[in-house]
């Protein structure tokens, strides 16, 4: 299988369910452990968030869905986990046009 069919793959094949646990365990730990936080660097830098980006591509229909339910702070780890960047310069800052942005690359990728 090549890298490119690979990663079609990982996008489209169902989520282990130890993966979900785990993800929503961290995310769970982010939420309940940052406290009032306006800086997306600390934010991102909670070590929950951090392992939440070490688990990698099978995470990204999770934060996603999480997008989707709970627009949060999630788009630093989409940007690391994926490498894109689908957010117009005029709508940075501007969580719904940011959400807006995301879940449409994830449609247009194969994750949602």
């Amino acid at each position: 299988m090549t890298t490119r069919s690979t990663e079609a793959h990982a996008r489209t094949a169902p989520i282990d369910d130890a993966i979900r646990i785990k993800f929503t365990a961290l995310a769970r730990r982010w939420k309940s452990g940052r406290g009032p936080e306006s800086s997306i660097a600390r934010l991102s830098m909670h070590p929950a968030y951090q392992q939440i980006i070490g688990m990698g591509n099978p995470v990204v229909p999770l934060l996603l869905s999480e997008l989707e339910t709970t627009p949060d702070h999630w788009f630093w780890a989409l940007n690391a986990i994926t490498g894109a960047d689908p957010v117009p310069e005029a709508d940075r800052g501007i969580m719904e046009k940011m959400t807006k942005a995301w879940l449409k690359w994830g449609a247009e990728h194969g994750y949602r």
